[in-house]
């Protein structure tokens, strides 16, 4: 079977003979077609941050998560051979032509999906879904998104067809707050440019947001949103933390009351469904522009590498097997 594995950071190996895993009771097997790169992944492979004493070579196909396949082998009643679907790997071990997985991390799609690189975008859809269902509702709220890669994208679209009153997007790269604007953002900042604290200050009078997002992870994004909240507003940390051990402007959290809130795992698979037929509808179709570019197989050393530089026009970046 072919795997990717990364050896070493920035390193990656293309395996042709890796072991094809099996089904257990309750589980499928499913040939992957498609697989997206995922934010999480880069640090995993440039060794950088909390993988920085991560032991090398990482497991095989680990962690690709983001997959599009075709059932070969079912044990699992209600799911059949020949179903086309959104997986979510079991390790996860997506990185690979054949994985292992079962519901509810799992979903349908249809047979004759004229475009099925496209759905990739459903798994992500899935993890801010169930975001946005454990931090409360925010229609009629200012809310402001730190981070415009493909999951700060998908919040600043999401919050604003929930019914957010304001969305404010932010990013370091200009051609990533184009596609803010094309989600719904009502204000974008330029945070090579700008002070995102003094800018959303200004922007909401004072009163700062209710709701802040942030989608990176990284030491200065995490203390920019922490000053985002208003007076007992609330902070979704969601971006996977750089290091296991951060500074963080606790003492104005603390002052200010702001309500924090975490969300990683695989219980998103019991959004899957809902997410994926989003994406088949006209409630997030737009998302699938982002699932850009698809390149093959064989050039996983050059995905890995664009996404890393963070290249332009790289987003939701895809692997076609």
């Amino acid at each position: 079977m072919r795997a990717i594995q990364i050896v070493e950071p920035r390193k990656i190996a293309m395996l042709d003979d890796a072991p094809r895993p099996e089904p257990a009771e309750g589980q499928v097997l499913v040939r992957c077609s498609h697989v997206g790169l995922c934010g999480s992944n880069i640090s995993q492979y440039i060794g950088e941050g909390r993988w920085a004493d991560v032991e090398f070579p990482n497991p095989v196909g680990f962690s690709g998560h983001e997959n599009i396949g075709t059932i070969v082998k079912s044990h699992c009643d209600d799911w059949q051979e020949g179903e086309l679907v959104l997986a979510n790997p079991e390790g996860p071990y997506g990185f690979a032509e054949y994985l292992v997985c079962q519901p509810p991390g799992i979903a349908r799609l249809p047979q004759d999906a004229p475009d099925p690189a496209a759905l990739v975008i459903a798994q992500p859809l899935a993890t801010v879904l169930r975001a946005l269902e454990r931090t409360g509702g925010v229609i009629n709220q200012s809310c402001a998104v730190i981070g415009q890669g493909p999951m700060g994208l998908i919040f600043t679209y999401i919050l604003r067809l929930m019914g957010a009153s304001v969305v404010i997007a932010t990013d370091l790269l200009d051609w990533r707050l184009e596609w803010s604007k094309r989600y719904g953002a009502d204000h974008i900042i330029d945070a090579s440019q700008e002070d995102v604290v003094k800018v959303v200050e200004e922007l909401t009078d004072g009163q700062m947001v209710d709701f802040a997002v942030e989608a990176v992870g990284y030491v200065d994004t995490l203390e920019t949103a922490a000053h985002l909240p208003r007076h007992g507003g609330r902070l979704l940390v969601f971006g996977v933390p750089h290091y296991e051990l951060q500074q963080f402007p606790w003492y104005h959290v603390f002052r200010e009351e702001i309500q924090i809130n975490t969300c990683v795992g695989r219980e998103c698979g019991e959004f899957f469904q809902t997410a994926a037929d989003m994406v088949l509808d006209d409630r997030a179709s737009i998302l699938a522009e982002m699932v850009m570019p698809r390149m093959p197989w064989d050039r996983a050393p050059e995905a890995f590498e664009m996404y890393a530089a963070r290249a332009k026009g790289s987003l939701k970046l895809t692997l076609e097997l």
